[in-house]
């Protein structure tokens, strides 16, 4: 069987699907696993020996659907689940299963905080879409493989670094996922011993605020690895601590002791930090009792309220005690 898996972006949701991936290709006799994402999200997927065939999507749709069209696929199985996919899907012509997104049980509980949710991860939303192939979710958690010239030596870190560091990454996608300067400030301020701070380049200002405040201890790499690189750095922190954001699914792909912190949106949406192996190893820090919370399903460029509760009221100890309280572990 030759299965097309689709699911375009981003990090976080890539990373998310790989339970689907490999059990397809370990649970079907002879299935040829192939997906296709964006050609900025290709490198997620690329030395997964779970996947034949990576199949990138630039600026048009229609480049890649005719190279699609000539793969004779079985069937499609849609993890995004929007426009374009339903294009795809329509131009091939196979049986399709697309996953379920619950827009409307998420619209319910962002607009009346109506929890109609189901209380199951998107890990097995994502595997409901093969159970038909007599798939089953085999507990086995997230993949994220980093080829050996992506891998960041540690050796090349500074020395202070060589035995151990966490790993605080400051980026998301939207303002009211991250806490804000000041409170990171404050919080690696308040952990101890050395740390390394991980970030895209949007988030070089904030790296250097850290460092200043906290000196030597603290390694800005921000901007300065590509999405393997960073990745690379989380695999071998002792643990790990990071927004609602694709730096946490990283984390949970490689078993981190991850401490994921949550402003406007919620763990109820499915998508918190996913380690069955090891579930004590995912700590959620979060402000209950909020009426404004979720405020949305993705997220602003500023608080709505303009109050931001939900990240300057964090408990700031908790989240060092939880970081700082796991055994370092370095797979």
């Amino acid at each position: 069987m030759k299965v097309l898996v689709i699911r375009f972006s981003s990090i976080g949701d890539i990373i998310l699907t790989s339970p689907v991936l490999r059990s397809l290709k370990q649970q079907v006799p002879g299935a040829e696993v192939h997906f296709l994402t964006k050609e900025a999200f290709g490198s997620l997927v690329i030395s997964s020996p779970y996947v034949d065939r990576v199949h990138l999507l630039g600026e048009d749709l229609r480049n890649v659907l005719s190279a699609l069209k000539k793969e004779k696929f079985d069937l499609v199985v849609d993890l995004h689940n929007n426009v374009r996919t339903r294009r795809v899907k329509m131009a091939l012509g196979v049986p399709s299963k697309s996953f379920p997104k619950l827009n409307r049980e998420k619209w319910l509980l962002v607009n009346f905080k109506k929890d109609k949710l189901p209380p199951i991860h998107i890990v097995d939303r994502y595997l409901s879409t093969v159970e038909h192939l007599g798939v089953k979710n085999d507990g086995q958690g997230l993949d994220l493989f980093i080829p050996k010239e992506k891998e960041v030596d540690l050796a090349s870190l500074p020395a202070t670094h060589h035995n151990g560091y966490i790993a605080l990454c400051i980026g998301a996608g939207h303002f009211t996922k991250r806490l804000p300067p000041h409170k990171l400030v404050e919080l690696a301020v308040k952990l101890k011993g050395p740390m390394v701070i991980i970030g895209g380049p949007g988030d070089q200002a904030v790296g250097r605020m850290i460092c200043n405040a906290v000196g030597v201890r603290a390694l800005d790499t921000t901007g300065k690895y590509d999405l393997l690189g960073s990745a690379s750095l989380i695999r071998q922190a002792t643990s790990v601590i990071a927004h609602d954001s694709g730096a946490m699914h990283v984390a949970s792909a490689f078993r981190k002791n991850v401490v994921s912190v949550w402003g406007n949106t919620v763990p109820q949406f499915g998508m918190g930090p996913y380690i069955p192996q090891h579930p004590e190893r995912a700590h959620i820090s979060e402000v209950l009792g909020l009426s404004c919370r979720p405020c949305s399903k993705i997220g602003f460029d500023q608080c709505p309220r303009g109050h931001f509760r939900c990240m300057e009221k964090q408990d700031l100890g908790q989240i060092v005690a939880w970081a700082e309280g796991e055994p370092p572990q370095v797979l």
